[in-house]
C-alpha cells in the first residue's frame, strides 16, 4: 500500500508522539504509586539490578557464576512475590508497574517483520483521511447517506430506463467496487451532466477505500496537470513527492476531466497517466462530464479508445440535484 511521503511522515510523527504519551503517562502512574509505597521502587531498583554485573562479582570473587545466578534467580522470585503483596494491599492489578505496549505484535516500533504493522498503517489511514477532507465532505459524502428519492422513477424514451433505475445500477457498482476494493479491481469512467452524483460517488468510494488502509489520490483534473506541467518545465520547485503520489498510489481519482485548459501538453500527459496505471495495474477513477464522442475530440481517439476499453463506464442521467435542492429550499 504506496502512501505518498507526506502522509507517512505526519502517520510517524503522530505515532511517536502518541508513544511518548503513552510512556509519559505510564511514568506519572509509577511514581505515583512508589509515592504511595516506598517500599515498591527499592523492588523495583533490585529487579533491574544488572545481571551481568552480578556475574562479574561472582568471577571476581572467583565464585561460580551459576550458583550466583540461581542465588539471584530465588532472590527475584522473592522480590516479585513482596511486590505482588504490596500491590495487591494497595488494591492495585499485580501487572500495573509493567510498560505494556499498544500494539503486542510489533512492540509499538510500527514494523513487523521488514513490514509496516497495522498499527502504523491505522495511522497512515486517518492521516489520508485528513487529506481526502481538505477537498471532500468525507463526513457527508457516504453510501449511506446517497439517496435515490433524487431521481425521477420515469422511464426516458430513447433509454428505456428511468434515471433512478440507472443510478441505482451505478450506486451498487460502485458500493461493491469500493467494498471490494483491492489492485485487481479494475476501473471505472463516471459520466454525465454536471448535478448528477459523480463527485458524491467518488467521495463515498474515495472514503471506503482509504478507510481499508489502500493509499488514494483525489485531485482535479485542472490541479493534476497544472503540477506534473509546472514540473516538466521548472517554472516553480514542485513537491516531488505530490508528483510521485499521483503515479504510485493504489487508487486515482481524477475529479472534473474535461474542465482544464486543454493543450497538447495535457493530452500528453493523460494518455501517459492512463496508459501508465493500466501497464501497471493500479486502479483509476475518472470523473467527467463529457462524453465518449467528446473525449475523442477533445483528447484523441486514442485516448478514448483506451477508456472504452479499459474503463467500465458508469452513465448519470437526470435532473441537475443541485437546482432541485435550491428549489425545495
Amino acid at each position: 500500500m504506496a502512501y505518498d511521503g507526506k502522509v507517512m511522515r505526519r502517520a510517524a510523527q503522530k505515532f511517536q508522539e502518541d508513544r511518548r504519551r503513552r510512556e509519559e503517562r505510564f511514568m506519572e502512574r509509577r511514581e505515583a504509586i512508589f509515592r504511595r509505597q516506598p517500599r515498591l521502587e527499592e523492588i523495583d531498583r533490585e529487579l533491574r539490578a544488572s545481571v551481568s554485573h552480578i556475574v562479574a562479582a561472582a568471577f571476581r570473587r572467583g565464585v561460580d557464576p551459576a550458583a550466583a545466578l540461581e542465588n539471584l534467580r530465588r532472590e527475584n522470585l522473592a522480590l516479585q512475590r513482596e511486590r505482588r503483596e504490596l500491590l495487591m494491599w494497595m488494591g492495585l492489578p499485580e501487572d500495573c508497574l509493567e510498560e505494556k505496549p499498544a500494539c503486542p505484535l510489533c512492540q509499538d516500533t510500527g514494523y513487523r517483520d521488514g513490514h509496516m504493522c497495522r498499527c502504523l498503517r491505522n495511522y497512515c489511514a486517518r492521516e489520508q483521511q485528513k487529506e481526502l477532507s481538505r477537498m471532500l465532505d468525507l463526513g457527508g459524502q457516504s453510501f449511506e447517506t446517497f439517496s435515490l428519492d433524487w431521481y425521477s422513477e420515469e422511464a426516458d424514451p430513447a433509454l428505456g430506463i428511468s434515471a433512478r433505475e440507472n443510478m441505482d445500477w451505478v450506486y451498487r457498482t460502485c458500493r461493491a467496487y469500493a467494498e471490494g476494493f483491492s489492485l485487481k479491481s479494475g476501473n471505472l469512467l463516471l459520466t454525465g451532466e454536471p448535478g448528477l452524483g459523480k463527485t458524491f460517488l467518488s467521495a463515498a468510494i474515495a472514503r471506503e477505500v482509504s478507510g481499508e488502509g489502500w493509499s488514494v489520490v483525489y485531485d482535479t483534473a485542472g490541479h493534476i496537470f497544472e503540477s506534473l506541467e509546472a514540473r516538466k518545465f521548472g517554472r516553480e520547485e514542485e513537491d516531488e513527492e505530490g508528483v510521485e503520489r499521483i503515479r504510485q498510489c493504489d487508487l486515482l481519482i481524477l475529479d472534473d476531466l474535461g474542465t482544464e485548459l486543454t493543450t497538447a501538453f495535457v493530452q500528453s500527459a493523460l494518455y501517459q497517466l492512463i496508459n501508465t496505471r493500466l501497464l501497471e495495474r493500479k486502479p483509476a477513477i475518472l470523473s467527467t462530464n463529457l462524453g465518449l464522442q467528446d473525449l475523442s475530440r477533445r483528447y484523441s481517439p486514442q485516448i478514448a479508445s483506451r477508456l472504452e476499453g479499459e474503463y467500465q463506464i458508469l452513465p448519470f442521467f437526470g435532473e441537475d440535484i443541485r437546482k432541485l435542492k435550491k428549489e425545495r429550499e
